[in-house]
């Protein structure tokens, strides 16, 4: 019956009564448990209280849906390219467990986007915890988040339970996250490293399953320090290791990447030293699709600096001193012996690739006779 009719509440008369059957019964899917002989009344009352129980269930079913359709990515108002790809953006990412920074103006719906990933996940049937990290000075702010044990400080007559483990198995949205004080900022990188938390006069941490959102207002990349300039030889070997630790924690297989998308890994900086790159292969495994890392999956910052020194070096190595026709002329004659070379040295296949006849083609890469 449950099989074919999960919503049917099922209730269990035998004259045969045992702990046993009772707790078999109810592993089963009975909603309850009753022995021969009966009261006529008394199966009434429980009668009624599956049928209360069911349109429980209906109603809390009906609810969950239309929490999950106000905080549908559609309802999010703008239509425009740009709001585009932020739907598509957060579409890929809502089923993971990344963490997630939201960043944009003041009023420009953040706490919206974090509702929206909570909602659209595998996570929404569990709680949605918000606090506005710059509305609590940091001793307040520190036990609000982590709780505290009693005795911890004055005040603190009972322990308390902090939101990342009210949050347990579901999200915590921590807004304006940039208004957080550099202690705090250390034991929340604790929180995403170990997920534990310790409360503040405790020495024993308390694991916890849940998903981080910050929001900020601000532009965090100019805050960072350190870098990874003097290791930019090492970054193939930590991407591979970054990646195989993120197939380790999904439980599939390490995702490829592109040669173009290391190469541009190694033309950045990290300010924010190994774990902005170890961020960078996260997030990119989780917006890549078919299994392979492509430029467009990582995180534009580090795509506009490749760009950017790339686009330096490039005029830095131009001649100089020689005539425009001249300059044209060497460029064109580059670019015709590099199709060449794709093309596998096939003349013909090089001018149809160029848009170009062969006569055309023979007369720009054979070189002209001296007078």
């Amino acid at each position: 019956m449950r099989e074919h009719h999960r919503q049917t509440a099922v209730i269990l008369i035998t004259a045969y009564a045992s702990v046993e059957t009772a707790v078999e019964a109810m592993k089963m899917g009975a909603y309850d448990y009753v022995t021969k002989p009966f009261k006529i009344d008394e199966l009434q009352m429980t009668v009624q209280r599956a049928l209360d129980y069911q349109a429980a269930l209906r109603e809390n079913t009906y609810l969950r849906k239309e929490l999950k359709n106000r905080y549908r990515f559609e309802n999010i108002i703008g239509t425009s390219r740009k709001m585009q790809l932020v739907y598509n953006l957060i579409n890929k990412v809502a089923d993971t467990d990344s963490t997630v920074l939201i960043q944009g103006e003041s009023g420009t719906g953040k706490e919206l986007v974090a509702r929206g990933l909570h909602f659209n996940s595998n996570r929404q049937h569990h709680p949605f915890v918000a606090i506005n990290c710059s509305a609590l000075p940091e001793n307040l702010l520190e036990s609000e988040l982590f709780g505290h044990k009693k005795g911890a400080f004055t005040g603190a007559v009972a322990d308390k339970r902090g939101l990342f483990e009210e949050a347990n198995l579901g999200t915590i949205f921590l807004d304006e996250v940039n208004s957080m004080a550099p202690q705090l900022q250390t034991k929340l990188l604790r929180v995403l490293q170990e997920r534990e938390v310790r409360r503040v006069g405790d020495n024993k941490s308390v694991p916890v399953n849940v998903r981080v959102v910050g929001a900020t207002n601000e532009v965090l990349q100019g805050k960072m320090k350190d870098g990874l300039q003097e290791r930019l030889e090492d970054v193939p070997l930590l991407v591979n290791h970054f990646l195989q630790k993120q197939a380790s924690v999904t439980g599939g297989e390490s995702k490829k990447i592109d040669p173009k998308a290391v190469d541009i890994l190694c033309h950045y900086d990290y300010p924010g030293n190994v774990r902005e790159l170890e961020n960078a292969i996260e997030r990119a495994c989780a917006l890549c699709e078919e299994d392979l890392i492509l430029s467009s999956d990582l995180p534009p910052q580090i795509v506009a600096a490749a760009q950017g020194e790339k686009a330096e070096q490039a005029m830095a190595s131009m001649p100089v001193g020689q005539t425009l026709d001249e300059f044209i002329q060497q460029q064109e004659r580059g670019y015709i012996e590099a199709t060449l070379n794709q093309c596998g040295g096939s003349r013909e296949k090089a001018a149809s690739m160029l848009g170009i006849s062969m006569a055309t083609l023979y007369r720009k890469v054979e070189p002209k006779s001296k007078k």
